[in-house]
Formats: structure tokens, sequence, C-alpha cells
């Protein structure tokens, strides 16, 4: 016997919140799946936090700087919940849906316990979505992990820094510290 595990769609998942199906479950819809995302650990609260009061300032009007708020990503069945969204500035629109990829600059997660689901299926996820650029806080070795040029389901660029500056693909005029994502 097979066992076939039972997807669900963007509209199932939006149905389940709107009547209260949800309520007090900390979850997010991640290819078909409804996934538990786990508690915030202090150290990933708070640096999530500050990383999002460090880069509105720097990006000032370009962009919309959204903490651990969900985007949408048709392609795959997906409405994750990333700890900063670097969006377009749409806030009228923002207000009768989530982002789409296509409304995405960056997408940035803080991991600890998450980084085997952040490096595999989210990454996966973002990729067919064809979001340009995914960077990952590793918390466990304190390094920042980029990801750009989606191909499929994978990026194809990859690189990991511990220090530096680092320029976003959609602002390259834009100087990000390294550690100020880190520490």
């Amino acid at each position: 016997m097979t066992v076939t595990t039972a997807k669900w769609t963007l509209d199932d998942y939006h149905l389940m919140i709107q009547v209260g199906l949800l309520k007090d479950r900390h979850v997010e819809l991640l290819n078909g799946e409804i996934v538990e995302m786990p508690p915030e650990g202090p150290e990933h609260a708070q640096l999530s936090t500050d990383a999002g009061d460090y880069l509105r300032p720097l990006l000032g009007e370009k962009a919309i700087v959204r903490s651990a708020k969900p985007i949408t990503i048709p392609a795959t069945g997906s409405e994750p919940e990333p700890d900063v969204a670097i969006v377009q500035p749409l806030r009228t629109l923002y207000r009768t849906r989530h982002p789409y990829p296509e409304n995405v600059f960056l997408i940035i997660e803080y991991s600890n316990t998450s980084l085997s689901k952040d490096l595999d299926p989210k990454k996966k996820a973002y990729a067919v979505a064809g979001i340009l650029e995914y960077w990952v806080v590793d918390l466990q070795n304190h390094v920042l992990k980029v990801f750009r040029n989606p191909v499929n389901r994978s990026y194809t660029d990859e690189i990991t820094l511990v220090d530096g500056e680092i320029s976003p693909v959609s602002f390259p005029e834009i100087k990000i510290s390294v550690k100020g994502l880190l520490t």
C-alpha cells in the first residue's frame, strides 16, 4: 500500500484561516503542506527584528521591509512567513493580497532549529517561484548564506559570508554589513 499525503491549495489554506481552524497555531503553507513553525528563541527573534530595523533606513522608500508576514507563491502552493521580506512598495495592493514572487526583491530567514527546512523545501519553493535572492542567516554557524540566480528548483549561485558587505541584486548601490545581520 502506498501512502499519499493530501495537499492543500492556497484557497483551502485561506478558508481554514478564515473559519478559525488554524487559530492559535503557528503554521505556514509550504509546497501544499501545512507546516508547524517552531517557536522563535530570543536570539532569533531579536536578530530578525534588528535586521528589519537596520534595513528600513537603508532602503527608504525604494521598498517595504516586512517582518514575519506572509508572501504568496501560487506556483508551489505556498504561503511562507519569512523573517524578513523586502518587497515592492505597493502598500494599497497588500491590503487585498500578500506580495507575490514578482513583488519580492529579497527574502531573509534567520535559522536555528529550522535550518534544514530553510535550506531545502523553502529554498526550492523560492527558487521555483523565481525569487531573485534568498539569504539564510545560519545561527548555528554564525554565517550568512546567499542564494542568487534561480533556475528551475535551485539557485545557481551560492556564497557563504562571515563579514564584509553585500549588496542585494535589486539594490546594487546599497551596502549591507554582514556583521550587521549576524550580531
